[in-house]
């Protein structure tokens, strides 16, 4: 985990840079984000906590507290007893409500929450690899340190895939930075 710190302050100096470079303000903020990803319910049954790695793309109106996300992730979890894991790949269009704070605050917290597509697929260490693609939905919250260049951000959301039978449900817990933005 330690190498996607070092990953993240690496871009956060770079898109510091490129944001003092560009003098017009933007509604637009992009983002790279990692943390744990957390099986709860009947999907913890059968699954460890796992990692993942999400890319975001965020648009804020100036006159609005809410805003629009799309971001894509990447998640393993293991499988309980081993033997194998389970891959995520998801895309979730969301909407973000931020909360009225001081202007010259740089805690800044948010709700999330959207729709979303995703596609989990068993890996055993012998055997098919069975796929399945499916719907799901998400909500959280989280808080933005910084308002514009780069900031960093820490969120945590619930995500229930509707799967066959019981639901596929998880918990990310993501640490990221975001550049852009006014």
């Amino acid at each position: 985990m330690n190498v996607w710190f070092k990953g993240l302050a690496i871009l956060a100096v770079g898109a510091q840079l490129a944001t003092r470079a560009v003098s017009a303000q933007t509604p637009f903020q992009f983002g790279l984000g990692a943390g744990l990803s957390i099986p709860t319910g009947s999907t913890g049954d059968g699954l460890k906590t796992g990692w993942h790695a999400t890319g975001l793309v965020q648009f804020s109106p100036a006159s609005s507290p809410v805003g629009f996300q799309i971001d894509a992730s990447y998640r393993q979890l293991g499988f309980d007893g081993g033997g194998g894991k389970d891959r995520i790949i998801d895309g979730t269009a969301n909407a973000v409500y931020s909360f009225a704070v001081a202007k010259e605050t740089q805690f800044r917290p948010y709700l999330i929450g959207g729709v979303g597509v995703y596609n989990v697929k068993a890996k055993p260490d012998v055997g098919p690899s069975p796929s399945d693609t499916k719907f799901g939905i998400n909500a959280g919250a989280g808080f933005n340190f910084a308002s514009s260049g780069v900031g960093f951000f820490v969120e945590a959301r619930f995500h229930d895939v509707f799967v066959e039978g019981s639901d596929f449900h998880f918990i990310p817990i993501t640490a990221g930075v975001r550049f852009g933005g006014s």
